[in-house]
């Protein structure tokens, strides 16, 4: 009986993947970092789906943001050609993320760019159209590689602190000498850089409300809006609640105002692929005890909770309690007190067992062992995989029989990406999902979790120019380093399945700074 429930399985995989041969989606993303291009064309492709994407030269990347009007002359060119679309309003608008923090656009350019959606939506009404875009992150303060106007640097803790009251405000919650305090930030901030700030976002935000307009109106067939890098009050949160009450009237089947950034393309594809398929994965949640889905993450604006259910409502998916019924059984590992670290903190994110990962990892190895499609978000660090967790996977071999993985950057970004891809995987080949995992063990692990302070503290002993946000000249080395650091830590730490190996492993960083890893490598056998 066994054999024929294989078989069958298989059929289905091959006529699945057979349906989407030939099949186009045109994607423009919004940027050219891995986790927002070649990580989520890796996914779509394990499945038919050819995506096509902006070239080089036209697209955001480091050090240049893009060029929106080529942009849509390409879009424009390649529609006729594919069966829907993906499409960053941040890139379309601005040139990219890092373009939409930085521009000095005037409010009738941003007008003319945005109302190019409806006339492409006109010219091809027949092209079902996933829009994604962002609310203007407020980070807490400007770091070394933060990319924000030049004052955010002197200024960047105080524009927090004045937003995250006025959003209190609005709300009715100022309390004690918080009044003063607002009036004191205000006077200590200079009039013309808070000025700049606020009238950007301001045009970002008009932007955004005529983008729930269209979606109201049939434009976009769905429109998922994020919230960069946010916090529970501050202006990015302030701005997200007056356009979620002005998409209020319309159901989270067509439009949602959710937290995060890089994982919105992901989640847009799989709700294109699924609606495409005509399907609705069902995916059942267990958090770790403790906090669970309270938890409030760092880098966010709402408690894990809200994320992942948005996240699942985006791909077209619906949560449901039975675990035995689900496509997708996803184990989120969250602290028991809700604090989220960073994985670059060496004291707290050790190998060692936790207790919290002890619990964790009953249910985990009880689901593997029942045949259930395990899917794990790892976010109890931010930035970077549970070294604790991720240790127990290796020992109880669990690295390759679980379906899906995410650990990689926010809370967000790490179950956001993971739920995107991991609805997919029930019409994957084993092989596929290896490929899959490999690639996040290696950056959200290997990378992210371990080698990227090494990587960071030798910069700094190199000769040359270079930080570790642009490391120019000491990029070579540092590569070259980071080859021998990453294939050491894949033999000692990776346990493939004896019939596959790996093969032309070699990693770089695509935006010559240290933030982020590309791994490439081939799965043989």
């Amino acid at each position: 009986m066994r054999k024929i429930f294989l078989v069958l399985l298989v059929l289905m995989i091959l006529t699945s993947t057979a349906l989407a041969q030939n099949k186009k989606i045109l994607y423009v993303p919004i940027d050219d970092r891995p986790c927002n291009l070649i990580q989520v064309v890796q996914v779509a492709e394990k499945l038919g789906y050819e995506l096509l994407t902006p070239p080089e030269g036209i697209i955001g990347t480091k050090g240049f943001n893009g060029d929106p009007d080529k942009m849509w002359a390409w879009v424009e060119e390649n529609a006729a050609q594919v069966d829907m679309a993906v499409l960053s309003t941040d890139s379309l608008i601005y040139g990219s993320l890092v373009a939409s923090r930085l521009h000095d656009l005037s409010a009738q350019t941003i007008l003319e760019r945005a109302q190019r959606f409806k006339t492409f939506h006109e010219k091809f009404s027949y092209l079902p159209i996933y829009a994604f875009g962002t609310i203007m992150r407020t980070p807490r303060s400007a770091s070394a590689s933060s990319i924000e106007p030049e004052y955010y640097k002197a200024y960047g803790t105080k524009f927090f602190q004045y937003t995250a009251l006025l959003d209190k405000q609005e709300m009715g919650l100022l309390k004690g000498g918080d009044s003063r305090a607002l009036k004191k930030l205000e006077a200590e901030i200079p009039a013309e850089y808070l000025d700049d700030w606020l009238k950007r976002r301001a045009k970002n935000s008009d932007a955004n409300e005529l983008f729930v307009k269209y979606t109201r109106e049939g434009v976009f067939d769905y429109f998922l809006l994020g919230c960069d890098d946010s916090a529970m009050y501050s202006q990015t949160h302030r701005e997200s609640r007056k356009l979620t009450e002005l998409a209020s009237d319309m159901g989270k089947t067509l439009i949602q105002v959710t937290s995060g950034a890089d994982e919105l393309g992901m989640l847009m594809i799989a709700r294109a692929i699924n609606r495409d398929r005509d399907q609705r994965p069902f995916v059942s949640v267990m958090y770790n005890a403790g906090k669970g889905a309270e938890t409030f993450p760092t880098y966010s604006n709402e408690p894990i909770g809200i994320s992942v259910d948005a996240a699942i409502i985006a791909v077209g998916g619906l949560r449901i309690p039975a675990h035995e019924r689900a496509d997708i059984v996803l184990l989120v590992n969250t602290r028991e007190d809700g604090k989220t670290f960073e994985a670059a903190d060496a004291k707290r994110n050790k190998i060692k067992l936790r207790g919290d990962i002890k619990t964790f990892m009953e249910p985990v190895k009880n689901f593997v062992a029942q045949g259930y499609p395990v899917a794990i978000a790892d976010i109890s660090f931010a930035n970077g995989a549970d070294n604790s967790l991720m240790n127990q996977l290796k020992v109880n071999d669990l690295q390759y029989r679980i379906k899906a993985y995410g650990g990689w950057n926010t809370a967000t970004n790490s179950s956001g990406f993971l739920i995107g891809a991991s609805v997919l995987t029930k019409f994957m080949t084993d092989k596929d999902i290896a490929e899959l995992l490999t690639t996040r063990y290696l950056d959200d692990w290997a990378y992210q979790a371990n080698v990227r302070q090494e990587i960071v503290g030798a910069s700094y002993g190199l000769p040359g120019e270079g930080t570790p946000s642009d490391l120019k000249d000491k990029l070579p080395p540092l590569e070259k380093l980071l080859n021998e650091r990453m294939r050491a830590f894949a033999a000692e730490n990776l346990r493939l399945p004896s019939r596959w190996h790996l093969e032309d492993l070699r990693f770089n960083l695509p935006w010559k700074r240290t933030f982020e890893c590309e791994p490439q490598f081939k799965l043989i056998g």
